[in-house]
């Protein structure tokens, strides 16, 4: 899907997702305490199924319904470019951006295997690709109204029947923004965030981190505004998906957050409310440095780390297969009285 041209859209602020955000519902605890009751009621004993069972119950609360559904979970990978790219940030061309949405569409990259696997819609939402962010380390990388048509443009990957929204990313040089995006968020500098990313290691490390310190410099007076720190730091992508993100919690829909790139952007939003991951879970913990480290900072434990690194959305879209996993065995196990099986004495 193309963005669409910038005279067709509808007009976009940040009060208007301000005003969005503070109409979103907080989790349904009735069908919490039906997932909770029917657990202590199954053929096992309290807890053995660890994180299934929390999986089980968190889909509930958010889906707003017992039993909980993965019939039609959908992956959203939003692709953009960054102007931060010119300066050798990354090992890889911005033009690569452009051939992996195209790799995307033709079937062809790991996250297409990974969504026929596990029986996943696939959409793909290319953002303005032929224009590239301003380079942030000397200006902000978006206008007001330029962030705020990507999140709302990120808004409509949540439309109506699908179940559970898994986002990722596609964009050379976005773990440069979302280093520095994990920096103003939670603190620190360059140093302190930036991985080698698509590969890069020794003097173009350095200068990663040389150009995300001048970022930093430039834009900290804004930095007590989360969404005047996305649209200076981040990217049409990333602002699509914290977009999504807000979507998905007003249509009551779980979320499953790929990697680095990916939480920070759905992590600028606790600036606004911190509760406002509630309804994400991550799927993966990235082999990018930085990603433990803000899961850390937000509180949030990743389902499975088996050391992935690639974006878009590979990491989210394995994870589905975990939650069918925990609906499967939440849904379709006996209960002690069906099995005749004698449950634990009081």
């Amino acid at each position: 899907m193309q963005n669409p041209p910038a005279n067709d859209r509808p007009a976009a602020s940040f009060a208007e997702i301000r005003a969005v955000i503070a109409q979103w519902p907080g989790p349904d605890q009735a069908s919490g305490t039906l997932a909770t009751a029917r657990e202590g009621q199954l053929t096992k004993p309290p807890g053995a199924l660890g994180r299934l069972e929390e999986i089980t119950q968190w889909l509930c609360e958010w889906q707003g319904r017992h039993p909980p559904q993965l019939d039609r979970p959908r992956v959203a990978v939003f692709a953009g470019n960054h102007g931060v790219a010119a300066r050798g940030v990354s090992a890889f061309p911005a033009a690569v951006t452009k051939q992996m949405v195209a790799n995307f569409v033709a079937g062809g990259a790991a996250v297409n295997q990974l969504c026929r696997a596990v029986d996943a819609e696939l959409r793909v939402y290319e953002m303005a690709l032929d224009e590239p962010t301003q380079d942030f380390s000397r200006a902000a990388a978006l206008s007001e109204e330029e962030c705020a048509h990507a999140m709302s443009y990120g808004m409509m990957a949540v439309e109506p029947g699908i179940d559970l929204l898994c986002l990722g990313e596609m964009g050379i040089a976005n773990t440069t923004s979302a280093s520095a995006l994990a920096a103003a968020v939670v603190g620190g500098n360059g140093r302190d965030w930036a991985g080698p990313g698509t590969g890069v290691a020794g003097s173009a490390l350095e200068n990663k981190i040389a150009v995300i310190d001048e970022a930093l410099k430039l834009h900290r007076a804004h930095f007590k505004d989360p969404l005047e720190i996305l649209r200076r730091l981040g990217g049409r992508e990333l602002a699509a998906i914290a977009g999504a993100v807000i979507a998905a919690r007003l249509a009551r829909v779980p979320v499953l957050l790929d990697g680095f790139a990916c939480t920070v952007a759905a992590a600028v939003l606790r600036g606004i409310d911190p509760r406002a991951l509630d309804h994400c879970m991550v799927a993966h913990v990235s082999a990018e440095p930085g990603h433990k480290r803000l899961l850390e900072a937000i509180g949030k434990r990743a389902l499975v780390d088996l050391g992935m690194r690639l974006g878009e959305g590979s990491g989210a879209a394995l994870a589905i297969g975990i939650l069918r996993a925990a609906v499967a065995c939440h849904t379709g196990m006996a209960t002690f009285a069906e099995a005749g099986v004698s449950g634990k004495d009081g």
